[in-house]
Parts: C-alpha cells; sequence; structure tokens
C-alpha cells in the first residue's frame, strides 16, 4: 500500500499550490470561506489536513482564527512560505490521533481527504478526534466525494474518471475493502517525444454517506445539514459528492 508521507512529499507539495485555478479559484474558495466562517460561529476553527493552507489562509483573512494538524512535513514547511506560526499554528501528525488543544467551535476536513485514512477504525477515530477537539454544540464539516459504484461495468474493476488532452484519471476498485485508486497519467509535448507518461496514483477508501453519518452517531456527532456544495444545493441521488455539517451533541 502506497506510504502517504511518502504520497505527499516535497515534489507534490511544490505542485500542490494552483493559484487563481482548479480548487484555488474565487468560484471554489469564495462559497466554501463564506459557510466556514458562518458555521464557526464567531469562535476558532481547527482544520485537519491543514495542507499548503488552501483554504485556512482565506478563511483567516476572512476573520477566524485557524489552527492546523497535518501529516506532511512537505506540506508544513510550504504553508510556512505563507503565514507564520504566530498565524496559523499547526501540529504535525496523524488527524485521527494528533492534538492541537481543544474549545474550538468548528473542526473542518475538506476534499476527500478523510479517505486518505485507509480503514474504517482510522476513520472512525478521526471523528472520535474531532469530538475532542471541539466544545459543547461544535460543528465538524466534512467534504467528500459519492462512491461511483454504478459506473463500473460488469466484470471490470475501474472507471475512467476524467479524459482530457494530457491528462487521464482511472480510478480502481477492490470492493471487498472499500478501497479505490486513483491513476493520474500525465502526457504530451513536454514528455520527452510524447510518446511517454508519468503515472502517479493515490489510494483511498470511500465511504458512503450512510456510513460517514453512523461513523458521526458514534463519536456523539449528529447530523445537521448535508448539501451536494458549498453552495447550499441540494443533495440527491445524483449528486456526486456532498458538504456534510454535524453537529456534536450536547449531553446533559
Amino acid at each position: 500500500m502506497i506510504n502517504q508521507q511518502q504520497l505527499w512529499d516535497d515534489d507534490a507539495a511544490q505542485q500542490y499550490d494552483t493559484p487563481g485555478q482548479g480548487m484555488f479559484s474565487p468560484d471554489v474558495l469564495g462559497p466554501t470561506v463564506e459557510v466556514l466562517s458562518e458555521l464557526a460561529s464567531g469562535g476558532p476553527a481547527v482544520e485537519f489536513a491543514i495542507g499548503t493552507g488552501r483554504v485556512a489562509i482565506p478563511l483567516l483573512e476572512a476573520g477566524v482564527p485557524v489552527s492546523g494538524i497535518e501529516l506532511s512535513h512537505a506540506m508544513i514547511a510550504r504553508l510556512r512560505e505563507k503565514v507564520g506560526e504566530d498565524q496559523i499554528r499547526v501540529v504535525q501528525g496523524d488527524m485521527s490521533e494528533a492534538s492541537i488543544g481543544g474549545n474550538f467551535t468548528l473542526a473542518f476536513l475538506v476534499f476527500n481527504t478523510i479517505a486518505n485514512l485507509l480503514t474504517q477504525d482510522q476513520q472512525v477515530r478521526c471523528f472520535e478526534n474531532a469530538a475532542g477537539h471541539l466544545a459543547p454544540g461544535g460543528r465538524f464539516v466534512i467534504e467528500l466525494w459519492v462512491p461511483q459504484l454504478r459506473s463500473l461495468p460488469p466484470g471490470h474493476g475501474g472507471t475512467v474518471e476524467v479524459s482530457e488532452p494530457g491528462y487521464l484519471l482511472v480510478d480502481t476498485y477492490d470492493v471487498l475493502r472499500q478501497h479505490v485508486v486513483s491513476h493520474h497519467v500525465r502526457f504530451g509535448s513536454e514528455l520527452s517525444d510524447g510518446r511517454e507518461a508519468l503515472i502517479g496514483r493515490t489510494p483511498h477508501r470511500y465511504i458512503w454517506p450512510s456510513e460517514l453519518d453512523l461513523m458521526a452517531r458514534i463519536a456523539g456527532f449528529e447530523l445537521e445539514s448535508r448539501w451536494a456544495d458549498w453552495d447550499r444545493s441540494e443533495f440527491t441521488a445524483e449528486s456526486r459528492s456532498h458538504v456534510s455539517v454535524y453537529r456534536l451533541i450536547e449531553r446533559p
């Protein structure tokens, strides 16, 4: 199995940021920051898998104090090129175990990253860790894709998710372990004579929305809202992703 520390190395950290484009575009970040700012309710937030600060930095600029947990030293180093420890505190460690304190009003884990935890036990512990960081009534927000097993042709274990000039994304499934490996194939004139390609692989454990809700209940959360995207559009049977908001149940 691919090691997560090796996966998010110096090369990945340097290539991760695409300012103004893709997941760094204002169309993506604007609604994300707006929703998270509202859900923080004037209190501090902690991001699990903070990465290079794609969401944390604009959220800080919007007036929300932000801290973070991140496994990759390389991603933290890239974050530190942009903001100092006095602006965003970060603890290096596994988001299912590492702690940066408590009494946050918001914890969030975006861009499918909970699926980087490759066992159900780790994913449940991530929920429990989020609960340990939150004040009573605090919220845990997860952005995650919906498994696309309906796209699998009978007898085949993979699907082509993206096909565009210079890039292919092929997902292969192990349905017994709920594992999917995304194969990123990049090719073109910049690669030798065009006959060669660069291939990268990222492993995930996919989670059904109902399974995610049960993990939340185990950790003491209840589902408050679920949308198809950060624009709060309706989540339906055809939605390919969701933003789920869980509230920590206040015990009597």
